[in-house]
């Protein structure tokens, strides 16, 4: 007989107390024993279950009735051989059931409440059947009645008549020897699983020895009140928690269904809510966030101070002149004379440029002038940056420019952008009309609509020479590094002299160049191109269209009615109806000229410095995520793991703002903005210092180093950044508010806010085109050709998945997976990684508050902030330009697509495979899983394919076959049976 040392029915087992000593035909337990367990109340009252698990040789010593299937009792209830006892021991008649252990089945059979006060537990089947049974007939449990409540009441309801259904399993009568593959199989499976358990055994040490550790250290100071919560219905009634369940609440329409439109169900409210106004053409949370920094900027900058520092003063004196509307509407047209007189004269305005001008007109003298001195790139876009293959130096780019309308789609489709097409027409014919009349000049309208009808006939040749933005997603392709000579005798262009357009340029701040000097070319394609344009074109159209270029811009700088003479365009382009409010087009222009000193400004209303460092500990936490996700990508050699991890460990970081920016006696910011003297009366003449200065700025730093220090972007913005160049993630104070960022809101919420941004700007490090810089930001390929192409097989899987979004408010056009690919792998990654960098802090901290009115937990308030982050409306004017220009997806499938690819979020939401949110084919590039490999490659690395299926049969979790793509589980992938199979040493396939 087998005493177990188990309760059946206790949710315990027997701690610390002796095994149950066995005799034929009884379980024994000493009384003294029964009581420490079970206490003297119930110490002699038991109830024991006995199991018959004959072999066929007991069965072979058993009564022939008893073998044939008869269950022991005094009474026999029922065909199956329950029975119930009185509480004296059984004797046996002998039930007449059908059922039982004949053939080595398996019978459990209940006893009453018996009263041994030997404290004796057991069934004398001596007695019942005239034998001693030895252990491998039976086995033997005891409980206390109390304490086994299901038993306990059946036997109140009446010891004759009280039942328990029978539990049965059936075994195959025969048995089959196992063949060599399968015993061979059998032990590499136990052997895996001891490794496993080791594993195991070593993680949860490890965990306990940190655990211990963090506690040491967060006991060691001044003791807080944990950050975890006992009571799992515990709630945060902080002004912080009550703040951000309104505005969650208030976001989301609980009505939807999360799992079939997450998006609807995150942001379903602020849609109802929120009317994009008259004056936009988008309105997001990323909208609102930056109109509430602008009034805060307003503020700022309207507030006089005698102790401002030089920069502040400059800031707030550009600031005054434009909103100095009544002297620029007395000015009218006067600023925008002056400007086409220095250029050398616009043609089409003028009745007499035939002449002397455009004698002594060239091309390269025009370009360079508007390069140089108003910091505008026409025909070609020339600039000085690190250099892509040196990140240490500066060197000139040469590529492709900007069009006057958003792209090239503009200048040949239909539909809107025809209207938006004609709309531009017309607004230059305004213009032009405009600077004719304020000139004195009048009459001959029919040869002023032939000049801007040509004029937007060289743009869309142009524009058609340029390459798509599907075509210029490699920048290693885009890279070329040539001489200035090398460039002649390369790019033509009609005779375009390079030497003598660079020169130009670079002469406004002293730097010469020779025909030896290197530069890189961008837009090859493109000067293949442009020399035939060129050719068919006389110098009058094209002077015609530089200096249209330089004027649009400025449209905005001049009186009302120029800007009424825009408005037409702007519908046709945007959709808005209004102007926006003449304060937040001055605080957006001061903001965007002057960053730092508006920066600086904008910190010391608002900004806590504390923050700095907590959104620094936020970024170590998610660089430790991802190094951990690193290790467990299966399509990744080792290799370039080790370099992947290098990178990541080395990115920089700049968190809210410049120090010396604050620093009164520091006086780098009133040096930076020193050769700028504006003028309150002069907006349209300050604006044209600001571009001077920006041009000589850009272009002096050819001969100086990189300074890794310089910061990209200003403080007052809401947005972050990643230079791949420079290997740096950028988060200024402007976006590190609320929902983003808060000291006072969950954890929960500041993860899926700030850490989402944080793990998609690390994540740009690794997309499409970070991937091919170092860790030092130098143009490198640290691949091995293996991981390089299964990263590019990856990466296909979202150019499919987000092509297949159609954009019903773009006119049904489809999202262009190709030209937003950076951008979704970054947004994929930053949720996964920040996600679980939150997991890893419930780990150490414990788990935080619940929120007041939300029946959410943790894990879904991650997801819901993370959603809320992209609540926004476009109009159908923009949204047509936007999936035209934008390298982000629209908001609603930057939410869809990263959480349609995440297991985590179906996990959290309950969503059943194959519902819209948990799609049964899911893309995964920086984030362990399947692994996408395309049929030919796989074939090419000797998959078995069919034939390990048929080996591994139901081992085998799933093979998902789509068009041409298989995808099979890592874990079989690495399984080192594969290469047992094909008789090689074991090796990594992803």
């Amino acid at each position: 007989m087998r005493c177990s040392s188990a309760l059946p029915f206790q949710s315990h087992t027997w701690a610390g107390l002796p095994s149950p000593r066995a005799r034929p035909g009884h379980c024994q337990l000493p009384p003294a024993t029964l009581r420490r367990a079970w206490g003297e109340r119930t110490a002699l009252e038991v109830v024991w279950v006995c199991s018959l698990r004959p072999s066929s040789g007991v069965r072979k010593r058993l009564p022939h009735r008893l073998a044939d299937g008869h269950t022991l009792g005094t009474r026999v209830e029922s065909s199956r051989g329950v029975f119930g006892a009185s509480s004296d021991h059984l004797v046996g008649d002998f039930g007449k059931g059908t059922g039982g252990v004949a053939g080595g089945g398996h019978r459990v059979v209940t006893g009453g409440a018996l009263s041994d006060r030997q404290g004796q537990c057991g069934f004398p089947l001596r007695r019942a059947t005239g034998r001693d049974l030895n252990s491998e007939a039976l086995s033997c449990y005891c409980a206390p009645r109390t304490q086994s409540p299901v038993i306990a009441g059946a036997i109140r309801m009446g010891k004759s008549e009280s039942q328990m259904d029978i539990v049965e399993k059936s075994t195959k009568p025969a048995k089959r020897r196992w063949s060599v593959t399968e015993i061979g199989l059998s032990v590499l499976l136990l052997l895996v699983s001891c490794a496993l358990a080791g594993l195991i055994v070593l993680y949860t040490s490890a965990l306990k020895e940190r655990s211990s550790r963090s506690g040491t250290t967060r006991n060691a100071g001044v003791i807080e009140e944990p950050p975890y919560r006992s009571d799992s219905n515990a709630v945060c009634t902080t002004s912080g928690c009550v703040t951000a369940a309104a505005r969650l609440l208030q976001n989301m329409d609980p009505a939807a269904e999360p799992c079939q439109n997450f998006y609807q169900y995150a942001c379903g409210g602020w849609l109802d809510r929120h009317v994009i106004p008259e004056t936009s053409f988008r309105y997001s949370v990323f909208d609102i966030l930056r109109d509430e920094l602008e009034i805060i900027l307003k503020g700022v900058l309207e507030t006089k101070n005698e102790q401002d520092r030089e920069a502040f003063s400059k800031a707030k004196t550009l600031y005054n002149s434009c909103m100095n509307e009544s002297l620029i509407e007395q000015r009218d047209s006067q600023p925008l004379i002056e400007l086409i007189d220095a250029i050398g004269g616009w043609p089409v305005a003028s009745d007499d440029w035939n002449g002397t001008a455009a004698k002594e007109w060239s091309l390269e003298d025009a370009l360079a002038t508007l390069n140089a001195r108003f910091h505008k790139k026409v025909l070609l876009d020339m600039f000085v940056w690190t250099d892509d293959r040196d990140s240490s130096h500066h060197i000139i780019y040469i590529d492709q420019p900007g069009l006057g309308m958003p792209s090239r789609d503009y200048y040949f489709n239909d539909g809107n952008y025809k209207k938006v097409r004609d709309a531009y027409l017309q607004f230059m014919f305004s213009i032009v009309l405009m600077a004719r009349e304020d000139s004195n000049l009048t009459g001959d309208v029919h040869r002023v609509w032939e000049e801007v009808v040509q004029v937007l006939q060289l743009e869309t040749d142009i524009a058609n020479a340029t390459s798509p933005a599907e075509e210029r997603q490699d920048v290693t392709l885009l890279y070329t590094k040539m001489t200035l000579s090398t460039m002649q005798n390369t790019f033509f262009l009609n005779g375009f002299n390079w030497t003598q357009f660079v020169r130009g340029v670079l002469s406004s701040v002293a730097i010469d160049v020779h025909p030896h000097e290197e530069v890189v070319v961008y837009g090859g394609p493109y000067l293949q191109r442009l020399g035939d344009v060129l050719a068919k074109y006389s110098t009058r159209t094209l002077q015609n269209y530089v200096t249209w270029h330089l004027i649009t811009d400025r449209v905005s700088s001049l009186s009302r009615r120029f800007k009424e003479a825009r408005s037409q365009y702007r519908k046709a382009l945007y959709g808005t109806t209004v102007e926006e409010a003449r304060w937040r087009d001055c605080v957006r222009y001061v903001q965007s000229s002057m960053e730092n000193a508006v920066g600086a400004l904008y910190v010391r209303e608002t900004f806590a410095g504390e923050s700095k460092r907590m959104v620094s500990d936020l970024i170590s936490k998610i660089q430790e995520a991802y190094v951990e996700t690193l290790e467990e990508l299966s399509w990744m050699d080792t290799p370039s793991k080790e370099k992947a991890k290098e990178k990541v460990m080395a990115i920089r970081e700049q968190i809210g703002y410049p120090d010396h920016i604050l620093e009164k006696e520091n006086l780098k910011l009133d040096l930076e903005y020193a050769h700028l003297n504006f003028s309150e009366e002069y907006y349209f003449e300050n604006i044209l210092q600001n571009l001077h200065a920006g041009a000589q700025k850009s272009l002096r730093k050819l001969r100086e180093r990189v300074d890794p220090d310089l910061w990209i972007i200003g403080a007052a913005v809401v947005n972050a950044f990643y230079s791949p160049n420079r290997n740096q993630i950028v988060f200024p104070a402007g976006i590190l508010q609320p929902p983003f960022f808060s000291k006072h809101q969950l954890q929960a919420l500041n993860f899926g806010g700030i850490g989402m941004v944080i793990g998609h700007e690390i994540t740009h490090g690794f997309d499409d085109n970070g991937r091919n810089f170092d860790k030092d930001g130098n143009m490198n390929n640290w691949w091995s050709p293996y991981s390089a192409e299964h990263f590019k097989d990856q990466s296909q899987c979202m150019v499919r998945q987000y092509g297949n979004f159609t954009w019903k408010l773009a006119g049904e056009q489809n999202v262009s997976g190709i030209s937003t690919l950076g951008e979704n792998i970054a947004d994929n990654g930053g949720v996964r990684q920040a996600y679980k960098a939150y997991l890893k802090w419930v780990e150490r901290e414990g788990e935080e508050l619940l929120l007041p009115g939300l029946d959410l937990n943790h894990k879904q308030l991650f997801f819901l902030n993370f959603a809320q982050v992209w609540c926004g409306s476009y109009r159908p004017e923009y949204a047509s330009q936007s999936i035209k220009t934008d390298s982000h997806s629209p908001l609603e499938y930057r939410v869809m697509g990263s959480l349609q690819n995440f297991d985590e979020f179906s996990e959290a939401f309950h969503c059943k495979k194959g519902t819209p949110m948990n799609p049964k084919v899911k893309c995964r590039v920086w984030v362990p899983g399947p692994v996408s490999l395309a049929a030919d490659r796989w074939v090419s690395l000797g998959a078995p394919g069919p034939r390990l299926l048929r080996w591994f049969g139901s081992r085998v979790k799933e093979t998902i076959v789509q068009v041409e793509w298989i995808e099979i589980h890592w874990w079989l992938a690495r399984n080192s049976v594969w290469s047992a199979l094909k008789g090689v040493a074991p090796y990594s396939v992803p």
